[in-house]
């Protein structure tokens, strides 16, 4: 009976997934009628006209150009983020890891901030002024903490993990300054800082999309040393695995797509630290089934919190704040095990 489960596990969690995306599609403040929303989605994806005359041009903009967009980049981000939350966390051999450990999210928003403080509206293949700062800005970061880190050829953990939180203060605090000194900015710049979907598109999906796919691909062929990673690093070196390689891989990897998604949406923040540990929990440890289950369930899980962000009430809730609110508590859940030695 077990065996059939874990066999059926992945396609129905797909599956759920595909339905997640379906139905949260079909959900918002505007009321859009069952059979009119499925009629524009069948219209948009399969060129099948079942009485689109009927319906009026602002329902099709609503469901095909605001909301199925906007519920596939968050499917995409969740997923990212769950991805390198769980890439770090097996890499650092620590719980608490999250994809913004090294100060990814620190760069982003004084990139960010830059960006919103000099109103740079440049546009590049889809990306706004700021967000490609935001970028900018999360990519410099990373070099920096890596470089600051190295010791020779090699790159200790623990080096990494202080260099990344004090780069990360360094930078909050520069950004901080902006914003004591550019009052006009300081509500855009805390909306960016807690992470929104609203207002993004295609091109967001699109200039996302790529860095998942490649992400997935370079994490699944990684999960045999990821698994040998979790018996330390001697051990590791042992048994023939380049640590020092498959750090750097995994880093950079995991760092990029955090980046890029970041730029795209801002800091959302616990899905990243959350999500591993629930499928953890569900799956067990190896990363051949942490990989692809936590990417569904990020998925799914940013999915359902950004859909409870924009219908709840007329005035729209920043993602973030939805995350951190199931997130903080849970963090308090993983301190309180670790300290009682089940972590």
């Amino acid at each position: 009976m077990k065996k059939n489960l874990k066999k059926y596990a992945l396609p129905l969690s797909i599956a759920i997934c595909i339905g997640t995306i379906y139905l949260c599609t079909l959900t918002g403040i505007t009321t859009i009628s069952f059979g009119d929303a499925n009629k524009i989605l069948l219209n948009q994806i399969f060129h099948i006209n079942l009485g689109m005359e009927n319906i009026n041009e602002g329902a099709t903009a609503i469901i095909w150009n605001v909301r199925l967009p906007r519920v596939i980049l968050a499917f995409l981000t969740g997923g990212a983020l769950a991805l390198c939350g769980a890439a770090y966390q097996g890499i650092f051999k620590n719980p608490m890891a999250d994809p913004y450990i090294l100060g990814v999210s620190s760069g982003a928003a004084l990139g960010a901030s830059i960006g919103i403080v000099m109103n740079f509206s440049s546009n590049f293949l889809g990306s706004n002024g700021v967000a490609i700062l935001a970028f900018g800005g999360s990519f410099l970061t990373i070099l920096l903490v890596y470089n600051i880190s190295r010791v020779g050829r090699k790159v200790p953990v623990a080096t990494l993990l202080l260099s990344g939180i004090a780069i990360g203060q360094s930078l909050g605090a520069f950004m901080s300054l902006l914003m004591i000194f550019n009052n006009d900015s300081m509500t855009q710049i805390i909306f960016w800082v807690m992470g929104s979907l609203n207002g993004k598109g295609w091109d967001q999906v699109l200039i996302v999309l790529p860095y998942v796919v490649i992400g997935c691909v370079i994490m699944l062929t990684s999960v045999r040393e990821l698994d040998i990673m979790l018996l330390g690093e001697e051990t590791a070196t042992q048994l023939g695995v380049d640590t020092e390689a498959l750090k750097k891989k995994i880093l950079f990897s995991s760092s990029l797509i955090t980046a890029a998604v970041v730029a795209a949406t801002g800091i959302i923040g616990f899905v990243g630290l959350i999500v591993p540990h629930i499928v953890r929990m569900i799956t067990g440890p190896k990363h051949r089934t942490l990989v692809p289950f936590s990417v569904l369930f990020g998925g799914a899980f940013l999915i359902l919190c950004d859909t409870l962000a924009r219908s709840v009430t007329s005035q729209e809730i920043p993602v973030g704040v939805i995350t951190a609110a199931f997130g903080g508590p849970f963090f308090v859940y993983l301190l309180r095990k670790r300290k009682k030695g089940g972590l």
